[in-house]
């Protein structure tokens, strides 16, 4: 069956986005979805260390988000405008594409000022799409000055979906514990249920950890408007597949062990480097690729994710892991029995 964008329908009801994250990041809910016997089972995620053994890999995604969005004030006008850093085209030049929000008020040449005293200042140069930009910021210190002004005036990007104020906890609670290459401009979710005493117990089972990095963009989250998915195009985002994963994974691989992705992420990255044997290779580059049903995967054989919107491409790649009836079963339940959904909500492995 050729799989549209109708079929990844469902109703979200809205008390049901998870508005924080649990306190403590083991005691999310857990749902475990099983492929082949077509099982969902009900467990808490500290639960999860039950389903791997001694050899089998959490291949993890170290990517940290930096706080990309700001604030500033229009010239002339002083009218506010919601920044959203995407992506930095040139370090030396200090041009970043971004969105702003509202794009109508902006035109190629109107300058932005940040901050009480309005020490930084930002001129539009391009229209980059229809809510996007490109900025030039106006900054005479050094590098590490520009980027270090640009974390101070710069708030966490929590998702708006999230209806509160950002608070100065989720700076620390808006990353995995594993979080190290900064350049995210959203949290790669599903490494946010492990803790370090839940690290350590792995650890100690004699799971193997094999780390990579994809700096979530929007193109993660761009909705899909097209009804033949086929049609529909990806954002680039930037990854690195490291020699030290590959060795890890391979070696799993070989020996028939269980490769898990923690998150999607993960799996789009090793889907985007592998041999004709199937095999991870390393490499760095941007990667577009989408993955919808009918699909195979050549390197993970598990998969830890959160609960996603209707209609994402996060849910598609999910459908086309566990296949579709079952993930739409699994989804269907998750709402039955009251799982929290999106960023800050329960968990989902599926094996």
């Amino acid at each position: 069956m050729k799989m549209k964008l109708s079929h990844f329908t469902y109703k979200l009801p809205e008390e049901l986005i998870a508005q924080y994250p649990t306190v403590h990041r083991d005691e999310a809910r857990l749902m475990v979805v099983d492929r082949n016997a077509g099982t969902i089972e009900h467990k808490q995620f500290k639960d999860i260390i039950d389903y791997f053994d001694e050899g089998d890999v959490l291949a993890l995604n170290n990517s940290k988000v930096f706080p990309a969005r700001m604030w500033g004030n229009k010239e002339k006008t002083g009218a506010k405008i919601e920044v959203f850093l995407l992506r930095e085209l040139n370090a030396e030049s200090r041009l970043w594409d971004v969105l702003v929000d509202p794009a109508r008020k902006i035109r190629i040449g109107n300058k932005l000022y940040f901050g009480e005293d309005d020490s930084l200042v930002a001129e539009v140069i391009d229209n980059t799409t229809s809510r996007g930009r490109t900025l030039r910021f106006l900054f005479d210190g050094s590098y590490e000055e520009f980027r270090a002004k640009l974390k101070e005036l710069g708030e966490t990007p929590i998702p708006k979906y999230i209806n509160r104020p950002v608070e100065p906890e989720d700076e620390e609670r808006y990353q995995s514990i594993f979080a190290k290459v900064e350049g995210a401009v959203a949290a790669p979710t599903g490494g946010m249920h492990f803790d370090k005493n839940l690290m350590k117990r792995f650890e100690i089972k004699g799971v193997d950890f094999a780390e990579l990095t994809l700096h979530v963009g929007l193109g993660t989250f761009r909705p899909v408007e097209v009804e033949d998915l086929s049609k529909h195009k990806m954002d680039s985002e930037q990854f690195w597949v490291y020699e030290d994963a590959v060795k890890r994974v391979n070696k799993a691989k070989q020996e028939k062990k269980r490769i898990c992705a923690v998150g999607t992420t993960v799996m789009r990255a090793m889907e985007s480097s592998f041999t004709t044997e199937g095999d991870l290779k390393a490499d760095h580059g941007w990667t577009n690729k989408f993955i919808f049903p009918p699909y195979k995967f050549n390197v993970g054989n598990a998969l830890i994710t959160n609960f996603h919107p209707p209609q994402s491409t996060l849910m598609m790649m999910k459908s086309a892991f566990a296949g579709h009836d079952l993930m739409m079963k699994a989804y269907k339940t998750a709402i039955k029995e009251k799982y929290r959904f999106l960023c800050y909500g329960d968990a989902m492995l599926i094996i």
